[in-house]
């Protein structure tokens, strides 16, 4: 399966920093989350809310953050988030946030998550989701 890929610009706002000026570093994964379902929605034109609908949940089984700079109050940030299947019930999404305005990394990792019913049940992938990200596999150069 080839990578799907899309950048998310989100400005760091008042509430997210700490008591020295920077985001408070739990602030990452929620901006993990944000480059994620833009990803979903934008690439294969699935809401989390329709995800959800299907029966169909992503939990979090693994997180990984490295830290690479700092990210201040109104700064501009790209959030570029890329996704794989993982094995054959996993979702990988790799993430890179940077500066928009000069580059400089601020914080880079990933984030595995399971296919599971409502219940909590792991699942494998259904089909239909299957096909959505072939299709948008299949239109990533275009």
């Amino acid at each position: 399966m080839n990578h799907l890929h899309d950048v998310l610009q989100l400005r760091v706002r008042y509430s997210e920093t700490d008591q020295m000026g920077t985001f408070y570093n739990s602030r990452a994964l929620e901006w993990f989350e944000c480059g994620r379902t833009e990803l979903m929605r934008r690439r294969l034109r699935l809401s989390y809310a329709e995800l959800e609908a299907r029966g169909v949940f992503l939990p979090l089984v693994e997180a990984h953050l490295e830290f690479q700079g700092g990210a201040r109050y109104d700064d501009l940030l790209d959030i570029a988030s890329t996704v794989a299947l993982s094995g054959r019930a996993r979702l990988r999404f790799e993430v890179q946030i940077v500066q928009n305005a000069n580059g400089k990394a601020v914080v880079r990792g990933y984030t595995v998550h399971a296919f599971a019913a409502a219940a909590g049940k792991p699942i494998r992938p259904p089909e239909w989701f299957m096909e959505l990200i072939e299709k948008a596999a299949g239109t990533a150069g275009t």
